[in-house]
């Protein structure tokens, strides 16, 4: 997907009232907690099962996890949701009604959008986590079904 179908199209009339995006330190430090994790448990498992040279697991667990990041950096930080007054605009032409939206949730530095139909959406790398729920929250989104 090129950069520009990450940026959501507004329909005649709409307006943008608030635009979430993912912020590079949030994605950086997620992923250094990620790396943390996987070395870890990477030498973990080889203790657990024997292994002399458990340090292979840390480097592998850190590898793994810096390939992924520097990889998918500039897909998940193109990413753009927006907030008109009646929807949430996301990513590949992503778009739910604001009276759609039954839940919210926080998760990491993401927040989870849950629809009546069961879809999730997550807003990844939110620099400030609470202040995109409160928006979403004052929209009128997560009030229950």
């Amino acid at each position: 997907m090129s950069k520009a179908g990450h940026k959501p199209i507004l329909t005649e009339g709409e307006t943008a009232v608030a635009e979430f995006v993912p912020d590079a330190r949030t994605y950086w430090r997620d992923h250094a907690w990620m790396a943390a994790l996987a070395m870890a448990g990477g030498m973990a498992i080889l203790w657990a099962i024997g292994n002399p040279h458990v340090w292979a697991g840390a480097i592998g667990g850190l590898a793994a996890v810096a390939v992924r990041a520097w990889y998918l950096a500039s897909e998940e930080l193109a990413v753009r949701w927006v907030l008109t007054e009646e929807q949430l605009l996301g990513p590949g032409g992503r778009r739910m009604r604001i009276d759609e939206i039954t839940k919210l949730r926080s998760l990491g530095s993401a927040v989870q959008v849950i629809t009546r139909a069961g879809d999730k959406h997550l807003l990844k790398y939110q620099a400030d986590r609470e202040a995109t729920l409160s928006r979403l929250r004052q929209a009128g989104a997560g009030r229950g079904a």
